[in-house]
């Protein structure tokens, strides 16, 4: 195995040009330098973008071919919220996203690709791809397989793998935020292009996933809350409480794309008068950065949150309270999605305003592991309200520790709403933002 380039950034705006020719374009020179090559396997996402090209990924997949030629296997995994391209899909042999969201099966998808990418290398199969979407911006329930439709198109993907050339079933829900034409759910079906009719059993598996994709479109599994609704519940659950309340803040998730610094949650919490509650993470460097300069234990009033842009969840909140720890951000993974892998918030503080401790931190990144808000202090077990910045991915390392979970809209970039977003390239009409049959 001869590994090229690794690199990984939250969700934001498009890859710049010097990234893409640095990191992508490396991927392709690597595959250069190592020719003769029997086969490439590329851990993507699938929702890239770059100042280059909407479809980063297709681009990626296009240079690689050019280095490797069209007879040597390429296989791909993605995330279960892949934007999935007809290129993507013409240009893979093998496609294999994630099948869970939390996504806790990382390494087991890395290996089903390999094997399949092996058994193409060995001349076992000769792997090839469909590929089948509708016109809908969202589906699924947002891919999440702790309930909901999503788990039952994961079950008639797996009864269709034992259909005759069948060899893996991909479905993947898209990732909403991007601006693109060919965003939303899809499903490719990787086949065995020697077994005679199998890319039209291939198809119309895609076909008939896609149906039930479209069937239905409009489940919705969480109850938004607005963000004093979400407080005042806290507050009446502190009264009694043996386990933590937690509260998601669905609209603020830098997974996602958000900011980090929506207030509006925050406001409420204290608004309500919680006690005994944490909140995180704010992505706040100028307010880190002044609570570092406070040092430990100083009494600061300091701005915080909502100056990126106050039109998404809120302006900036002036508050006054004690800087209970500073850290330089670094902590180690222990839950079921990231266990072992070594993180960092850059510099970062706790700030106590009254019964809310606020983790303000530099580097955007959302909340999915407890060690997050362990590493500075704050156990989440012992709190009566824990309040985050996520929307799924939480609930692998929290849900457990919970006595209930809440699902808040704040307003901020990533609001439930696809509607409310500002889409100029996104084919259209689509569902849900025009009227289909």
């Amino acid at each position: 195995m001869l590994p090229s380039v690794a690199a990984i950034a939250t969700p934001a705006g498009p890859v710049t040009a010097e990234a893409w020719e640095r990191f992508g374009l490396g991927i392709a020179r690597a595959a250069a330098a190592a020719l003769p090559l029997d086969g490439v396997l590329l851990a993507l996402h699938g929702a890239m973008v770059s100042a280059l090209d909407d479809d980063a990924e297709g681009a990626l997949l296009a240079a690689v071919r050019a280095v490797v030629g069209r007879d040597v296997p390429v296989g791909i995994t993605l995330d279960l919220h892949a934007n999935v391209s007809d290129r993507m899909a013409e240009l893979a042999d093998v496609i294999c996203p994630y099948r869970t969201y939390p996504h806790i099966d990382m390494a087991e998808t890395g290996a089903r690709c390999a094997r399949l990418i092996g058994d193409a290398m060995a001349g076992r199969t000769r792997p090839r791809v469909v590929i089948a979407r509708r016109d809908q911006a969202e589906g699924l329930d947002q891919g999440r397989t702790d309930a909901g439709p999503m788990l039952e198109a994961l079950s008639r993907a797996a009864a269709a793998e034992a259909r005759p050339g069948i060899l893996t079933t991909s479905v993947c829900v898209g990732f909403s935020s991007a601006d693109i034409a060919f965003m939303g759910p899809s499903v490719a079906v990787t086949y065995d292009s020697r077994t005679d009719g199998a890319e039209a059993t291939a198809r119309g598996v895609a076909e008939e996933l896609m149906d039930f994709c479209w069937e239905t479109r409009a489940h919705e599994g969480n109850e938004y809350l607005t963000p004093d609704d979400a407080a005042s519940r806290a507050k009446a659950h502190e009264n009694g409480a043996t386990k933590p309340l937690v509260i998601a803040d669905y609209a603020d998730n830098p997974g996602g794309g958000a900011y980090g610094d929506a207030t509006e949650l925050l406001r409420a919490m204290l608004d309500a008068g919680l006690e005994n509650a944490c909140f995180g993470a704010m992505v706040d460097g100028e307010a880190a950065a002044a609570l570092h300069a406070a040092g430990e234990g100083a009494t600061v009033t300091v701005s915080v949150g909502g100056k990126v842009d106050r039109r998404f969840g809120g302006g900036p909140l002036s508050l006054t309270g004690v800087v209970e720890r500073l850290t330089d951000g670094r902590f180690v993974c222990d839950g079921p999605m990231w266990r072992g892998i070594a993180k960092s918030f850059g510099p970062t503080g706790v700030l106590r305003v009254a019964g809310v401790r606020v983790l303000i931190v530099t580097n955007a990144m959302q909340i999915t592991d407890r060690q997050q808000f362990l590493h500075a202090g704050i156990d989440p077990t012992a709190m009566a309200t824990v309040a985050l910045k996520s929307m799924q991915h939480f609930r692998a390392a929290y849900q457990p520790l919970a006595d209930a979970v809440l699902v808040c809209d704040t307003g901020a970039l990533c609001s439930p709403d696809v509607r409310a977003r500002p889409f100029k390239k996104l084919r259209r009409p689509i569902w849900p933002l025009d009227p289909l049959h």
